[in-house]
């Protein structure tokens, strides 16, 4: 199914995706849109043209400046809009006069990416971080206590761990942020400064359509109802901060000032085809068995970093030259994680957030945690890479031009990225767009 939108071979926004994100431009206020090709389509702009008067919904929904109002109207609704929206796109579209062949519809309301400035695509009220990835699990047991994690976390396979964080620090991609400062240990002396050991966190994340009352619980039968869309995620970590305060009730200043989303929701939907089952298949509680098998997805994440490198020119045996590139002149390679390395789908972590009668509220957003896999160049965290900091790890760089570059942990100036990518049996992409952060010097 194409599209009479130009939308190359390799772009993440096909029309099987079609992502929501709010933009803004030069002489707009944040505005809710899709994605298809290199454009942005302002449904602002068809709601308030009436075009999707006969699908008897709020279409006001679609004027606001964050999707909360839209995602609360349930997955019916969502389904029906993006039905209508393929219909409108599609190559061979029987709606030409909607858009297509309406100019000045088309001129007010498909805006080139390039054109627009992305923002963070709902109000989040809560955060919750769970700890579902089995390597990262095993690696950070063994980086920060040399243990087993059931020794540290016994109910690790039980039950889906997590935290609370922070929403007030959540930013959208592109957003830099400031080395943050804390207390922690060094040579035995508490140091109060900048943090030393700064990380990024490869994860995946959903966004809440709708809730429950408090008192109430979500079924692990019907937690997927609730799930208005997917984007990917850094839980940015000042690791020598996290590990000084976290011994009694979890990390708090090693995690809260700032966590970046890429800034297009990808709908349920859209992931169908690429559904998997979760790892280490075991006996749960019967508020955690799920009938579907296949309820995690199969995504790769690639993670990359810019910043500052030596790149070593060897002249003969005796005699090297050190040449240095300037900040982000090259990409280097980190990982290439996945989201199926969880033991925990979505769906049991919905219904464990909510067994005790935990509220669940429109745009809160649930993540993974660090989905690291088995292998060296699999992992999504330094923390792990390094064992802590003890072992310096080394990235190549992406082109295989520019060396190496050499980190334990990030460095300021330093910038991470992750994209992910997946193809349908018809040759289709869905992608998330880029989630990107930079990291500045301390204030």
């Amino acid at each position: 199914m194409g599209s009479w939108v130009k939308v190359a071979e390799n772009s993440d926004f096909s029309l099987q995706n079609l992502p929501y994100g709010i933009f803004s431009t030069a002489g707009s206020n944040p505005r809710i849109a899709v994605a298809i090709g290199d454009f942005v389509l302002d449904l602002k702009v068809l709601a308030q043209d009436k075009v999707f008067e006969d699908l008897g919904f709020d279409a006001t929904t679609l004027e606001q400046p964050t999707f909360n109002g839209y995602a609360a109207l349930g997955r019916k609704v969502h389904r029906q809009v993006r039905r209508r929206l393929q219909e409108i796109l599609q190559k061979d579209t029987q709606l030409g006069e909607v858009l297509r062949d309406n100019q000045d519809r088309r001129d007010r309301a498909l805006i080139p990416q390039s054109n627009v400035t992305m923002q963070l695509p709902m109000a989040i009220g809560d955060y919750t971080d769970f700890f579902v990835g089995y390597s990262h699990a095993v690696n950070c047991a063994t980086a920060m206590r040399g243990q087993p994690i059931e020794a540290i976390c016994p109910c690790f396979y039980n039950l889906p761990v997590a935290y609370h964080g922070r929403a007030s620090s959540v930013v959208v991609s592109g957003t830099p942020f400031h080395r943050p400062k804390g207390q922690f240990v060094v040579d035995g002396k508490v140091l109060s400064e900048p943090c030393r050991k700064l990380d990024y966190e490869v994860e995946f994340a959903c966004f809440i359509s709708h809730g429950n009352e408090h008192g109430t619980s979500i079924g692990v039968e019907d937690a997927e109802d609730h799930i208005f869309g997917f984007v990917l995620m850094n839980d940015w970590s000042a690791r020598d901060v996290q590990m000084y305060e976290a011994s009694m009730l979890g990390p708090f200043q090693g995690k809260n000032f700032c966590t970046t989303v890429s800034p297009w929701i990808v709908p349920f939907d859209a992931l169908e085809p690429f559904r998997t089952a979760p790892g280490a298949p075991r006996q749960l509680a019967e508020y955690l068995t799920q009938s579907k098998k296949e309820s995690a997805y199969n995504l790769p994440v690639v993670a990359t970093l810019q910043g500052k490198a030596k790149s070593k020119i060897i002249l003969n045996e005796h005699n090297e030259v050190d040449l240095e590139h300037a900040a982000g002149s090259e990409r280097y390679r980190i990982a290439t994680c996945n989201t199926n390395n969880v033991i925990f789908s979505f769906a049991q972590m919905i219904a464990h957030h909510t067994r005790d009668g935990c509220p669940l509220r429109t745009g809160d957003l649930i993540a993974t945690g660090t989905i690291s896999g088995a292998n060296p160049d699999e992992i999504g965290c330094f923390l792990e890479s390094t064992l802590n900091g003890k072992f310096p790890y080394e990235l190549p760089a992406e082109k295989g031009s520019q060396g190496t570059l050499i980190r334990t942990f990030l460095e300021d100036g330093d910038t991470v990225e992750y994209s992910a990518q997946a193809r349908t049996k018809d040759g289709f992409v869905v992608g998330f767009g880029v989630c990107r952060g930079q990291v500045l010097p301390a204030i």
